[in-house]
């Protein structure tokens, strides 16, 4: 149950973000369910690969390499769904930013302890 909760929060924070954003577009909130279930299964499969071979950006960079790996991860996402268009790397960084600190706040809110 809790991670349907989790999907359906982080799909609520994104369809919201593209009110917000004009560089990112979804077709509808079902677009933006599909999103959430696309970036869970890219989070889980191809951002650990991403995130080990990036690893000594990452140190180098002090941490900021990561980021650009959840902009790459979105430009994936995108590449996936039709009913998402992102224009260009920098509003996927954007939205990635704004997405991990919102969706993080609101499931701190829903998350009942554990």
């Amino acid at each position: 149950m809790n991670l349907i909760i989790r999907l359906f929060v982080t799909a609520i924070v994104a369809y919201l973000l593209t009110k917000i954003l004009p560089g990112v577009h979804f077709e509808g909130f079902s677009s933006a369910i599909i999103f959430a279930i696309v970036l869970g299964v890219l989070n889980i499969f191809v951002k650990p690969i991403l995130s080990l071979f990036g690893l000594p950006l990452t140190i180098l960079t002090l941490g900021f390499f990561a980021l650009v790996i959840n902009a790459g991860i979105i430009l994936i996402a995108d590449y996936f769904i039709d009913s998402m268009v992102v224009d260009g790397f920098w509003w996927a960084f954007i939205f990635s930013i704004l997405l991990s600190i919102v969706t993080s706040l609101a499931n701190s809110m829903f998350s009942d302890g554990d």
